[in-house]
């Protein structure tokens, strides 16, 4: 159980009070031979001491608090190692009762000892609110796992060796394959029979692949987001470590909710589009009569990227350089034709697909005219050919060849093959540049300038 908020800072600092005095009278006592004065540093070697395992008892996940024993083994040290913490003023939510609070805060200390920080470094990053953001995993899953690999392949009926490469392939480390919780084996209960409708194997594990990056990122970005403009406006200002934590709980509190619902109403609403444009594209790939390989698409593969770019970040600072990278990838990402998405980016390049290349085509000649006078201005490279499509993105030659075609343009241009004219058609004036050697291929590539008529 949360302790309740305690008004204004002099609050907090009688909550450390009573949390010292609760500690003196814990029931919990350690033998005083074992027992080491809190300023002399603890042997590290019994901190990390990997023979000392969680005891995971199944009904943890309905209590309020844990036994020491239990937050020593999620910390990875021993309960008197544990005890000499909380008698140090390492762990200033314990007040007598192992809270999930407390022990998450334990393990933030136990990862912070285990990479050689001292104690003394801890109790200063306590008290300057450095670690108050460890508080937060308290409103987070904390099932320590209690199910091994052979248990959760019996449990699916999936081979051993399949559920690790599922498992890998969402990105999650194959180390904790012997510590698997309900969660995990409820997830590959579902893989189990996404398998068993006769959903392919090669698909499913491109798919799970891009749950798991794009997952990964989101999680990364509320991490970061929340450390730059929550935890650290916090610090500035002064905030007492303890104080600092129950503001951080508050707000996590209120914001994890809306993650899921966030999610799903864009899963849902790009789900419909995309839906849409696919039922277009198979149609006029059947109206092409010609079969691809399995796994291959033909697309339009758009590269643009900003002319100068490297003397604006030199002359304008970095700050200036990426705003203005920023407004620009914006820009591309609000105005692009229904059919075509921007795949990636890097640095200030940006990769759009889109199954039609007259769309994407004018497109980027309106984007050019659009931003007329701006500096610097984007350059655009188009080609259209046959794609590899896997994990999300797109492979192949023919994506090489269009990041080439790109380097020839100059800023304000938009530079195009002859595959793209060919699919295009004569809706835009195509200006011929010639023939040229590109990086990587020995056959010449045509190459023409895109202009409105």
């Amino acid at each position: 159980m949360r302790r309740p908020r305690s008004p204004g800072r002099p609050g907090a600092r009688g909550f450390r009070r009573s949390g010292q005095a609760a500690i003196d009278e814990a029931s919990v006592e350690a033998d005083p031979s074992v027992e080491a004065d809190p300023s002399v540093e603890a042997d590290p070697s019994v901190e990390a001491d990997p023979s000392v395992e969680a005891t995971v008892d199944p009904s943890a996940d309905s209590r309020t608090s844990l036994s020491p024993r239990e937050v020593a083994g999620r910390a990875g040290v021993s309960v008197p190692t544990l005890r000499r913490w909380v008698r140090a003023g390492l762990i200033p939510q314990y007040d007598g009762d192992w809270t999930r609070a407390a022990a998450a805060h334990a393990r933030v200390v136990g990862r912070l000892r285990t990479r050689g920080h001292s104690l003394d470094a801890i109790r200063e990053a306590q008290r300057t609110g450095r670690l108050a953001f460890g508080y937060i995993e308290d409103l987070l899953p904390s099932d320590p796992g209690r199910y091994t690999l052979a248990h959760a392949a019996r449990e699916t009926g999936l081979e051993p060796a399949l559920v690790e490469r599922i498992y890998t392939t969402m990105g999650f480390s194959a180390a904790g394959l012997e510590r698997l919780t309900e969660d995990d084996v409820s997830f590959l209960r579902h893989a189990a029979a996404v398998l068993a409708a006769g959903f392919p194997l090669v698909a499913f594990l491109q798919l799970v692949r891009v749950y798991g990056h794009s997952l990964a990122q989101i999680a990364d970005a509320e991490v970061r987001l929340f450390h730059l403009y929550v935890h650290e406006p916090l610090m500035r200002d002064g905030i007492p470590g303890l104080e600092m934590a129950e503001e951080m709980e508050e707000l996590a509190r209120t914001l994890l909710p809306l993650s899921s619902p966030f999610m799903d109403h864009a899963h849902q609403r790009f789900l419909a589009h995309f839906v849409e444009q696919d039922v277009v594209g198979h149609m006029e790939a059947d109206l092409d009569a010609e079969t691809l390989d399995l796994g291959r698409v033909r697309v339009a593969i758009l590269f643009a990227d900003l002319a100068g770019y490297t003397r604006l970040t030199e002359e304008l600072g970095d700050e200036t350089a990426v705003e203005t990278v920023e407004r620009f990838i914006g820009a591309v990402e609000h105005t692009l034709p229904d059919d075509a998405r921007v795949i990636k980016s890097l640095g200030d390049e940006v990769m759009v697909v889109g199954s039609d290349a007259g769309a994407l085509t004018e497109w980027a000649v309106g984007f050019q005219t659009l931003l007329e006078g701006e500096r610097p201005l984007p350059r655009i490279g188009i080609h259209y050919g046959e794609t590899l499509y896997r994990d999300g993105d797109y492979y192949g030659r023919e994506v090489n060849r269009a990041a080439r075609v790109v380097a020839r343009a100059s800023g304000g241009e938009v530079v195009v093959t002859r595959s793209v004219v060919d699919a295009a058609g004569a809706v835009l004036r195509y200006d011929p540049l010639g023939e040229v050697r590109l990086k990587g291929f020995s056959a010449p590539t045509e190459l023409l300038l895109a202009r409105r008529r």
